[in-house]
């Protein structure tokens, strides 16, 4: 599989999500008290960008609709049938990087 450097980990505080890219792919990454996590950065309700949603704790909030999603998961947090791709995330080193399917 594929894997991507996407950030510096510095890039990333804990609380924090960021919009990065994968190769072609957007990927909204997140910082759960010092644990990384990423979804698919495109909300499947309208497209919102979820990398530049609202954190706290493990969820996020997409900022055009509200839709929530628990980023460590990527279910949603109405309707559990709904689950949003979710990549596999590691650390080396200073750097973040994401596997992509």
């Amino acid at each position: 599989m594929p894997t991507y450097r996407v950030a510096a980990v510095a890039d990333c505080p804990p609380g924090t999500s960021k919009e990065v890219m994968a190769g072609d792919q957007i990927v909204a990454l997140f910082n759960v008290e010092g644990t990384f996590h990423a979804l698919d950065g495109i909300c499947p309700h309208a497209g919102g960008p979820l990398g530049e949603g609202t954190l706290r704790g493990s969820i996020v909030t997409c900022p055009w609709h509200g839709w929530q999603f628990d980023v460590t998961s990527g279910k949603n947090c109405i309707n559990a049938n709904i689950c949003h791709p979710s990549f596999a995330v590691r650390v080396e080193g200073p750097d973040v990087v994401v596997e992509l399917p």
